[in-house]
């Protein structure tokens, strides 16, 4: 069944799996987008439904796209390298590489994200998606980094990741973002994509979670958005093969109904959370018959996966109820992260 939702540039469909995935997955700085279901390449139906998309939501309208499909002699765009160490290449030097290579991929601003990603999906699913990533080279959103930075960070074990997303409120609407925590050596810091500079990256410097969402908070404040929940996974396992979900939202915290000390005692017991977790039994990787069972998720509408997604619900068994968002002309241009 096919839904429509009103965003702040127009109108935009969005089916009820998408309802299930959770809205803050499906609105970039607050306006809705497609994600391409098909795989890669992508098929003509999703192709021209992007460039429409385009025209709706750019200043330049039709002209933009036109431009560009009508030109013979685009730029050649240069591919980006998987990144390489040294055995002596710090650690704090390997995270900055990585966060290089996804920020030369380049945001994505088409409208339509082009890896579905469900957070429903096993590790060893993820994984997969990540490895396509890094063969296409395609632009990328902030959930794709997540995914991304898991997987280039799976090589090193001191390194610990754990999701942390924002919903912030702007001029009377909501925004979400997510970014990739990562903990080693008594620091945190953050791996990402985003718009906005200070809103991806965190070097590997702050003594605790509690100073590096201050450091997230202060940098909204900067862009006029005030924070008001902040989500926190758990420690993601290493093994690429692994069948366990990622928790994603292990820990909720309300910034409106907190004090700046509760929300560091809060924070500071989700740290605690996270390492018990290093250390308990996980459930064991596919045999490779298994994984070959499993195939690849961007595949065909017959694979396994894609057979059982619309099964998935949430482990709460609740649905989603979507507010109704307004609808606002082109002349406005949102604050978008």
């Amino acid at each position: 069944m096919i839904r429509s939702v009103v965003g702040f540039e127009g109108v935009e469909e969005r089916d009820e799996e998408q309802e299930e995935e959770g809205e803050e997955d499906l609105r970039d700085g607050g306006v809705p987008f497609f994600v391409n279901r098909g795989g890669l390449p992508v098929d003509e139906e999703t192709w021209e439904r992007m460039w429409r998309h385009v025209a709706r939501i750019h200043p330049n309208g039709e002209d933009i796209g036109k431009g560009i499909r009508g030109c013979n002699d685009l730029p050649k765009i240069p591919i980006p390298s998987v990144p390489t160490y040294q055995p002596t290449t710090t650690i704090p030097q390997r995270l900055e590489a990585i966060q290089k290579y996804i920020r030369d991929l380049q945001y994505n601003h088409t409208g339509t994200q082009f890896f579905e990603i469900k957070k429903s999906r096993p590790l060893t699913a993820l994984m997969d998606i990540a490895k396509e990533m890094t063969r296409e080279s395609l632009p990328i959103k902030c959930l794709e980094a997540v995914i991304l930075g898991i997987y280039l960070t799976n090589s090193m074990p001191g390194v610990e990741r754990f999701p942390l997303s924002f919903k912030t409120h702007f001029s009377g609407n909501h925004f979400y973002h997510i970014v990739l925590g990562v903990h080693c050596g008594g620091r945190f810091g953050a791996l990402g994509m985003s718009r906005r500079d200070d809103l991806m990256f965190k070097p590997l410097e702050f003594r605790s979670l509690a100073d590096l969402v201050q450091e997230f908070q202060g940098a909204y404040r900067g862009l006029w958005h005030s924070l008001r929940k902040v989500k926190l996974g758990q420690y993601v396992s290493h093994d690429p093969h692994s069948v366990e979900q990622i928790e994603w939202k292990h820990s909720i915290l309300d910034v409106d109904k907190l004090s700046p000390e509760e929300l560091r005692r809060e924070l500071e017991r989700h740290t605690r959370d996270m390492r018990l977790k290093i250390g308990k039994a996980v459930p064991p990787s596919p045999t490779k018959d298994r994984k070959k069972d499993m195939g690849s998720p961007l595949r065909g509408p017959g694979s396994p996966m894609r057979r059982n997604s619309r099964v998935e619900r949430r482990p709460s068994g609740e649905k989603k109820v979507l507010d109704p968002k307004p609808s606002s002309d082109m002349n406005g241009y949102q604050i978008r992260v």
